[in-house]
């Protein structure tokens, strides 16, 4: 007997909410039965006709969905989520799960104590050239030394997204959860101390805020690890996608292809090529190997991963996958982000 799709709330129809709304539309595991948004916006074919609504609370108690899908500003994500869980609905929420840590603790919480799932949109978790990335840095063993940056010289449009978001999440905060999940996934070990600088260069955002932030974290293995990120027409081009793991036996990197810009959503998670050094040298004080280049030409693109994650969800639904880990590490990352804002504000290292 084939099951009946899931009928799911779709809160926020910025990029990734009209994203993740078109992964709904596509599944034949879902339905669409609201979608929600401050403002008309335009819909691709595959969503005309849905009409769109502007209060989510009307449209969970209303349409009493199995599903809500929130994709909103980062600070009405705990609330709304929270809100969704108590109502009976298992809940996709778009990182960061929330903008302090006792608010996403709260959220896990809500999931718990309701039994419903909570799945954070931590889409590289589903990238298959990232899956692979992490495996060959463990493979390698640790300590490891993790160099990550997404740096994103933004106008237009774009420009006026980052600073809608900066009104209430800052750079490293907003993207830094994806890789600082990704330095714990290789390491295992606990994040044990955060630094963090950041710098306001432009006058068009609070003087309160900064739009170019760096972190440093410390593990108690000894791994060490830094992420950059800053939003901006201002920001270069040169270097704005680093992303380095380094071991005592070698190291493991994604390399960029030539005319990557970062303003290209597809660039964000798309890895081209994995490039895999190993340290060990012979007798002759010479590489016993070559680097070996992983091609990773035939990757999802970003609504091919939207898609896979809206399908781990209807996957964790149906299956009743433990998503205790996958909740902890959110929490986790999110913590460490917001350790390095809190430096960032004092001049002062945090300890976790």
């Amino acid at each position: 007997m084939t099951e009946k799709p899931l009928r799911v709330v779709v809160a926020g129809l910025g990029n990734m909410g009209r994203s993740h709304a078109l992964a709904y539309a596509t599944n034949p595991g879902f339905e669409i039965a609201a979608l929600v948004n401050r403002s008309d916006v335009p819909l691709p074919k595959e969503l005309a006709g849905q009409k769109i609504r502007r209060s989510f609370e009307d449209a969970i108690r209303e349409e009493k969905p199995d599903v809500a899908s929130i994709n909103t500003y980062s600070d009405s994500h705990a609330d709304y989520a929270v809100m969704a869980l108590e109502a009976g609905c298992h809940v996709f929420v778009e990182k960061p799960l929330a903008t302090t840590v006792a608010d996403a603790r709260r959220v896990v919480d809500a999931a718990k104590a309701n039994g419903k799932k909570l799945v954070i949109g931590y889409i590289l978790r589903h990238h298959p050239s990232w899956i692979r990335l992490i495996a060959e840095s463990r493979a390698m063993g640790g300590p490891y030394v993790f160099r990550m940056n997404l740096n994103q010289q933004s106008s237009g449009a774009t420009w006026e997204t980052h600073k809608q978001l900066m009104k209430t999440t800052s750079p490293i905060v907003d993207c830094g959860v994806h890789y600082l999940d990704v330095m714990c996934q290789i390491t295992d070990a606990t994040p044990v101390e955060v630094r963090g600088m950041g710098l306001r260069l432009t006058d068009e955002i609070d003087p309160a805020m900064y739009n170019y932030g760096h972190l440093q974290v410390l593990f108690d293995d000894g791994s060490v690890g830094w992420y950059e990120a800053g939003w901006g027409p201002m920001m270069s081009e040169t270097a704005f996608f680093v992303k380095d793991v380094i071991s005592p036996r070698g190291c493991v990197s994604i390399v960029m292809g030539e005319g990557a810009k970062s303003d290209d959503i597809d660039t964000h998670t798309k890895t081209q090529v994995i490039r895999v050094h190993k340290a060990a040298t012979g007798s002759d004080g010479k590489f016993l190997a070559k680097d070996v280049d992983l091609s990773m030409a035939d990757e999802p693109d970003h609504q091919g991963l939207c898609d896979r994650e809206q399908a781990f969800l209807l996957k964790a639904i149906r299956d009743d996958v433990d998503l205790t880990r996958h909740m902890d590490d959110a929490v986790k990352s999110l913590a460490v982000c917001l350790a390095a804002d809190e430096s960032v504000r004092t001049g002062k290292a945090v300890r976790l």
